[in-house]
């Protein structure tokens, strides 16, 4: 199955992108109620509001870097032909087809859906390397890679 792996690249970042900015967006918004007004007189419930608000914002600020690692990593990795499982392939296990790139949940490019798998992920460790029609070993089953492009 031919794979047009530039729209899949494009997809992906544009899928990437929108999480990143409504991520940034709830992070502004916590942000935004993390900060008391210190002109008038602090009640405890508002100092715990607060509080609480800003631990989210710093959780939110960890996914803001993440995607923003993701989006890096999808401009530079290589998607071209590949014969054996590597960064950029197309890989089809089980009659899904999965992108080794960076992780992500389904998605549909052209009519086809796909899975990002992350080079550090504990599958992608099982597969690397194995040409189609290859047999490997993944949490003590045997995966068959059915194709790879």
């Amino acid at each position: 199955m031919d794979w047009n792996k530039d729209h899949i690249r494009e997809t992906m970042l544009s899928l990437e992108t929108a999480a990143l900015n409504s991520a940034r967006g709830s992070y502004l918004d916590y942000l935004s109620t993390a900060r008391i007004d210190r002109t008038e007189p602090v009640e405890n419930d508002e100092q715990a509001q607060a509080e609480v608000a800003s631990d989210i914002a710093e959780a939110l600020d960890d996914t803001l870097h993440d995607y923003s690692d993701k989006l890096e990593k999808l401009r530079t990795i290589d998607f071209g032909p590949k014969s054996a499982v590597a960064e950029g392939a197309v890989v089809k296990l089980s009659g899904r087809h999965f992108v080794i790139a960076v992780s992500t949940n389904k998605f549909t490019c052209r009519g086809r859906e796909l899975m990002g798998i992350s080079t550090m992920a504990p599958i992608f460790e099982a597969i690397e390397g194995a040409q189609a029609g290859e047999t490997v070993q993944f949490n003590g089953r045997d995966v068959v890679v059915e194709d790879v492009e």
